[in-house]
């Protein structure tokens, strides 16, 4: 087997982070992990499906986050294709070409759902397929068959390779984070599809299935957990921005202010939330705890404070964007 020794994922809720992470680690690219996640503007997103359904987290249109990482220092290039579209096997044809390119030229690769419906750094080859590790594969696993790569129900192929790039200036990458905020709450539809919401909609997604009882006793256990990490990390990207644009962040000290301060009440809340309806237990209590309702209306209760949080974080978030 062909082999990158050392390049792994970071095990993280957003797989897809934990793989850039592992691959910007093997090429040297030092960034923080609060400065990857606000810098790709995953730390300020919330996808809901209408029935909370696990597959939020990762579906909606992510290609920004390549698009905006490359002011941290990276360049991703991207093979992607549906298997309902004619030509698929091309598309399957021109992933393991690429990926078994890059890991000659010492390059790191991830890709989605080469195993479970997660990303997954490729750490190899061989002439059967690819080795991967990553959600329930840490220590690696493989191979996994090229032509079967994308055939699944969800029939979504994706393969990325990432190499080194040029960082911009502090302030850029903030400026940029904060206003991909701005426009997910102003334009809630723009990265979204299908039954799914973002930004301050999702909470009102979210609290409505729980009202109903349309919960996904899987989903919302999954959705806590990601969505917590994600603003857990707002918090501290906020925190690392302030202090890299130093003096350039005079003018605006208020408003930074005001942001740490309000979404630490968001990451309060959506941690509590996790809590209540913990992800690391078995199926069953999964399923009661969705069902509870003093839980439910307990998580309800932080759901809105969260809300309430972030409209404020928003407005704070907007100021420094512009004043930027």
């Amino acid at each position: 087997m062909n082999a990158l020794d050392g390049l792994r994922w970071k095990p993280r809720w957003v797989s897809h982070l934990g793989c850039l992470a592992g691959c910007l680690e093997y090429l040297g690219v030092e960034v923080s992990d609060a400065w990857l996640y606000g810098a790709t503007g995953h730390a300020f997103v919330m996808n809901i499906h209408e029935e909370l359904c696990p597959s939020g987290p990762t579906a909606w249109k992510s290609e920004v986050l390549h698009e905006l990482g490359e002011a941290i220092g990276c360049r991703i290039e991207r093979i992607e294709g549906d298997k309902r579209q004619p030509g698929f096997g091309d598309v399957q044809h021109a992933a393991w070409k690429a990926a078994r390119s890059a890991i000659d030229e010492r390059i790191p690769v991830y890709g989605w759902e080469l195993d479970i419906p997660e990303y997954y750094v490729v750490h190899g080859y061989d002439e059967d397929g690819y080795h991967f590790n990553g959600p329930m594969a840490d220590e690696g696993k493989g191979p996994k068959p090229w032509r079967e790569l994308g055939e699944t129900d969800i029939g979504w192929l994706a393969l990325h390779v990432v190499r080194r790039g040029e960082a911009k200036d502090d302030a850029v990458v903030v400026k940029q984070a904060l206003d991909f905020a701005v426009t997910v709450r102003d334009e809630p539809h723009k990265y979204t599809h299908g039954p799914y919401a973002m930004g301050l909609e999702a909470y009102d997604w979210w609290i409505k299935a729980m009202q109903d009882g349309r919960t996904n006793g899987f989903g919302l256990p999954f959705n806590a957990a990601v969505w917590a990490e994600c603003r857990g990390f707002a918090v501290r990207f906020l925190v690392e921005a302030k202090e890299r644009l130093g003096d350039r962040s005079a003018a605006f000290d208020a408003a930074f202010g005001t942001a740490i301060e309000a979404y630490g009440v968001v990451a309060d809340n959506l941690r509590a939330l996790a809590e209540l309806f913990p992800f690391m237990v078995p199926d069953e209590n999964k399923e009661h705890n969705a069902n509870d309702p003093e839980r439910c209306a307990a998580g309800l209760l932080h759901l809105r404070s969260a809300k309430l949080a972030e409209e404020s974080g928003l407005r704070a978030l907007e100021q420094i964007a512009d004043a930027l």
